[in-house]
C-alpha cells in the first residue's frame, strides 16, 4: 500500500473517530460552556489589534482569529507555537525540538538562500519580539503561562499602518491576564515520552489597589531524529521565571508592571550547548480622560544574549521602547486613535570565524533608532457603515521615512452579518542583515550585504464576509490579492564576486481563509479551518535568478484542520483535531494529514489529570524543508493541573 493511501485510510479512521464522538456526546448531553457561538456572542469578546482600540470582534474589519484562554486550556498545548496551531489563519512548522517557523499568507523563507521568514510582527502586551538583526522570530525564546494568556489576537493581512514596519503579512497579539484574574496558586507537571515539564505560579493581593502573580516553569524536550533517521542530538531546555504586578486606582487609572527571565540550552553534539537567554521588563499607564477619551503610555527593556561557544559566534542585543496613545470621540461620528513612538536598540554581534566559512559584520557593534507616529480614524457613515483611514509613518535608520496607509469600508446589512474591504501598503524594512553582514569561504569574501538595499514592498486588497449562518453556526470566510515588489534576492556585483544582496524579485499572491464553528448540542463543539494560496512570483529584468524563486519560500497550498471539542460528562472532556497541509513544491517535502488528542478529567474542584497525544497516525512527518527539519515523532503527555 502507498505512503499516499496509508495516510488516506488512517485519516478515515480517524474522521470515523470523530463521527462516532457524536453518538456519545448526544448520549450524554451534559449542558456546558460550548454553545457559545452566534455573532451576539462573539459581540461580547473584545479585541484591541485590528483597530488599536477596543472593539466587539463583530465589528472588526480583518481577518482575524481569537484564541480564547479556555481554547487554550483545552488544548493541552504548553508553547506558544503549539497554541498557535490553534489558528487556522497560520502555518505552522516545526524544525526541531526548540524551533518552529510559523507565517501567515506564505513567504516561509529559505534556510538554504538565507532568507527566513520575516514578514510576520509578534507581540506579547504590546511588546514587539521579532529580532530587529533580521526581521524573524527566535521562538525558542517566547514563552507565556498558558493559565495566565487571556487571548491571542491572530490577524492574517497587513497591519502597518497601526503596528509599523514587518506587520507585512500578519499581526499576533499575544494579551495576557491581569493578575487580579489569576490569584491563587497553580502546580503543574508533566511526563511524556518525549518531554518533561513542571510550573508553579501563585498570585495574591498587595494592599487595597494591587495584585501580584509569580511563576517558575522548565521544560526539557529530547532530541529527534534529522532527516535521514539519525538522533539529531539537539534536546533543548528552557527554565524561566516572571512576575506581573497590577495596580488599580479605580476608574480613571491603571498600571501594570511585569517582566520575564529564561537561560534556553539547545544540545550540540561533541560542542558545548548552544545557549539563549532574554529578560524583558514592561511597564504601562493607561488614564481615563473621560467617558469618550483615553490615554495609555508604555515602555520597556529587552536584553537578548545568543552565543554559541562551538563556533564562537553569537550577540547580544538591547531594546528601549517607548509609546504614547490617544483616544478619542470627536464628534458624534469620528473615533479617532493617534500615537507616536520611538525604539533604540543597540547590537554587539561575535563574528564566526572557520577555515571552511565565516560570517562577520561591519559595523558589529552599533546603535540605532526607529521613530514613528500614526494616525486612524473611524468615520461612521450610517449606522451600518464604517469607513477607517489610517496612516503610520516610520523612519529607520536604513531607508529613512515610510509611509504605511489603509483605508477599509465595512457593512452590517444585518446584526448577524459583517462584509468588509480593504486596501492598504505595508513594508519589511532593511536590516543589519541585509545591509552589514560579510561571509567568506576561505579566505574568499563570497557575499556582502548591500548598502542600496531596499525596503521590500506589499500593496494588498482584502474583503470578507463573517456571518451567523444558523443558531448555532458562524463562518468567516476573507479573500485577498497581495503585490509584492523589491523582494530580497541574491545578485551579482560587477566583479561576480562577492555577490549581495538585491531586491530582484516581484509578484502577486492570491489567497482564501475560511473558519467556522457549529454546535451539534450543548455539550458537543465542531470547528474547521482551511486555507489556500497560489503563488506567482517571478524575477525583474537584470536580476541574476541565482537560487531561484524558490529562496523566497517554501509555501504550502493548502492546510486545514477539523476539531471536536465534546463534555462527555461533567468531569471528562475529549479534544480531538485532525489536520492536513498539502506537500512543501520546491524542495519537495510530502504533504501530511495528523491527528492530535486530548483526554481530560477534572478530578475535584482542585486537581485535573490529562492525556495528550500528538501526531497519532504516524510514527513520525516531517514539516519544513529536509536537511533543515527533523522528523516530528509520536508524542503522548501525561500532566496533571494542581489548584492550591
Amino acid at each position: 500500500m502507498s505512503v499516499e493511501k496509508r495516510a488516506c485510510r488512517r485519516g478515515a479512521i480517524a474522521l470515523g473517530l470523530l463521527a462516532l464522538s457524536v453518538d456519545v456526546a448526544s448520549a450524554v448531553a451534559v449542558p456546558q460552556d460550548l454553545s457559545h457561538l452566534s455573532l451576539e456572542d462573539l459581540g461580547k469578546v473584545v479585541v484591541s489589534s485590528v483597530a488599536k482600540t477596543p472593539e466587539p470582534l463583530g465589528d472588526a474589519a480583518a481577518a482575524v482569529y481569537v484564541i480564547g484562554h479556555d481554547d487554550i486550556l483545552r488544548s493541552g498545548a504548553t508553547s506558544l507555537p503549539d497554541i498557535l496551531r490553534l489558528a487556522p489563519n497560520l502555518a505552522v512548522f516545526q524544525t526541531s525540538p526548540s524551533n518552529y517557523v510559523i507565517t501567515a499568507r506564505g513567504f516561509s523563507g529559505n534556510n538554504a538562500a538565507q532568507n527566513f521568514p520575516n514578514k510576520l510582527l509578534v507581540l506579547i502586551d504590546g511588546r514587539s519580539v521579532y529580532s530587529p538583526i533580521f526581521s524573524g522570530m527566535y521562538w525558542d525564546d517566547q514563552y507565556v503561562m498558558p493559565e495566565d494568556i487571556e487571548r491571542i489576537e491572530v490577524i492574517s493581512g497587513p497591519g502597518g499602518a497601526l503596528w509599523g514596519a514587518n506587520a507585512v503579512n500578519g499581526v499576533i497579539n499575544i494579551i495576557t491576564r491581569k493578575a487580579a484574574d489569576t490569584r491563587g496558586g497553580v502546580l503543574r507537571v508533566g511526563v511524556g515520552n518525549r518531554q518533561r515539564e513542571a510550573s508553579v505560579q501563585y498570585g495574591g493581593v498587595l494592599g487595597q489597589h494591587a495584585h501580584y502573580r509569580v511563576y517558575a516553569r522548565d521544560v526539557r524536550r529530547d532530541s529527534l531524529d534529522d532527516s535521514t533517521g539519525h538522533d539529531a542530538r539537539n534536546g533543548w531546555s528552557n527554565p524561566q521565571v516572571g512576575f506581573r504586578l497590577d495596580w488599580d486606582g479605580g476608574a480613571a487609572d491603571a498600571a501594570m508592571l511585569q517582566g520575564d527571565l529564561h537561560d534556553g540550552r539547545v544540545e550540540q553534539a561533541g560542542a558545548p550547548d548552544s545557549r539563549s537567554s532574554e529578560g524583558d521588563l514592561l511597564a504601562r499607564w493607561q488614564h481615563a480622560i473621560s467617558d469618550t477619551s483615553s490615554f495609555q503610555l508604555q515602555a520597556y527593556y529587552d536584553h537578548v544574549h545568543r552565543r554559541n561557544d562551538a563556533s564562537g559566534d553569537g550577540f547580544a542585543l538591547d531594546t528601549w521602547d517607548i509609546e504614547l496613545q490617544h483616544n478619542f470621540a470627536l464628534g458624534e461620528h469620528n473615533q479617532v486613535v493617534w500615537g507616536a513612538g520611538n525604539r533604540n536598540y543597540r547590537y554587539d554581534i561575535k563574528p564566526r570565524i572557520s577555515p571552511a566559512s565565516s560570517l562577520l559584520w561591519n559595523p558589529a557593534v552599533n546603535t540605532q533608532n526607529l521613530a514613528n507616529a500614526f494616525v486612524q480614524d473611524q468615520i461612521g457613515l450610517g449606522p451600518r457603515v464604517q469607513l477607517t483611514l489610517g496612516l503610520k509613518a516610520e523612519d529607520d535608520p536604513y531607508s529613512g521615512l515610510s509611509l504605511m496607509p489603509s483605508g477599509k469600508l465595512s457593512w452590517k446589512p444585518g446584526g448577524n452579518v459583517l462584509l468588509w474591504a480593504a486596501a492598504s501598503r505595508a513594508v519589511r524594512t532593511p536590516t543589519p542583515f541585509d545591509q552589514d553582514v560579510i561571509e567568506k569561504l576561505g579566505s574568499t569574501t563570497f557575499l556582502v550585504g548591500n548598502p542600496d538595499f531596499r525596503r521590500e514592498q506589499l500593496t494588498a486588497y482584502e474583503a470578507g464576509w463573517r456571518a451567523q449562518v444558523a443558531t448555532r453556526a458562524t463562518v468567516s470566510v476573507s479573500v485577498y490579492y497581495n503585490v509584492y515588489d523589491d523582494l530580497r534576492t541574491i545578485e551579482y556585483s560587477p566583479t561576480l564576486l562577492p555577490l549581495l544582496w538585491g531586491n530582484g524579485m516581484e509578484g502577486h499572491t492570491l489567497g482564501l481563509e475560511a473558519w467556522g464553528s457549529y454546535a451539534v448540542s450543548d455539550s458537543w463543539r465542531l470547528g474547521a479551518g482551511f486555507a489556500a494560496q497560489r503563488q506567482r512570483l517571478r524575477f525583474k529584468p537584470g536580476a541574476s535568478g541565482l537560487l531561484g524563486l524558490s529562496q523566497a519560500g517554501n509555501d504550502p497550498e493548502r492546510h486545514g484542520f477539523i476539531r471536536s471539542v465534546m463534555n462527555l460528562s461533567e468531569r471528562w472532556t475529549l479534544v480531538a483535531e485532525l489536520r492536513g497541509v498539502s506537500a512543501l513544491p520546491d524542495p519537495k517535502v510530502p504533504g501530511y494529514v495528523e491527528l492530535d488528542a486530548r483526554l481530560a478529567w477534572r478530578v475535584n474542584e482542585k486537581l485535573d489529570l490529562a492525556l495528550s497525544g500528538s501526531s497519532l497516525l504516524h510514527s513520525w512527518h516531517q514539516e519544513y524543508v529536509f536537511p533543515d527539519s527533523d522528523r516530528i515523532g509520536r508524542s503522548v503527555l501525561l500532566d496533571a493541573r494542581l489548584k492550591f
